[in-house]
């Protein structure tokens, strides 16, 4: 039986090693439990936070997703939304940014980050702010043969 696709194909170019900037860019904001960063309710956060711009007839720019891993138990989650959303906890962010693809199994998120890291501090960044962008879901990184994950920085 054929997987159906729910999330749309990633093209990494437009993300690789940019720098930009955000003036108030809308997203909604959720959370969701992790067990050591594990997330554990990734997938009903995002159906309820789709649900939502769905339903107030908005739409997500780029598909973009940020998570930030605030603890061991919680992740913060941004869906990037074209307006405000009823019902959702509306935020803006602001600030110049840097962003740098990687492709391989979520089990090498620490490698990257490390990768990250060393990379900002060569280029004389310094990060203010770390956010993760699973690009697509398990299930459709597996139909494309790729998984691109992205690290976006707010950086002073």
């Amino acid at each position: 039986m054929d997987t159906p696709i729910c999330c749309p194909r990633f093209d990494p170019t437009p993300w690789e090693g940019k720098t930009f900037v955000w003036d108030r860019k809308k997203f909604i904001k959720d959370r969701a439990y992790s067990l050591f960063y594990i997330p554990l309710n990734f997938g009903m956060v995002m159906k309820r936070t789709h649900d939502l711009v769905r339903a107030s007839g908005a739409t997500i720019p780029e598909y973009l997703c940020l998570s930030d891993h605030s603890s061991r138990w919680k992740i913060n989650v941004y869906l990037a939304v074209d307006r405000e959303i009823g019902g959702a906890e509306n935020v803006t962010l602001s600030g110049r940014y840097f962003s740098k693809v990687y492709e391989g199994p979520y089990s090498d998120t620490g490698k990257w980050c490390k990768n990250f890291d060393s990379y900002t501090r060569e280029q004389g960044m310094n990060i203010r702010k770390w956010y993760m962008w699973y690009t697509t879901c398990p299930k459709c990184a597996r139909k494309y043969g790729k998984n691109y994950s992205v690290i976006i920085a707010r950086m002073d």
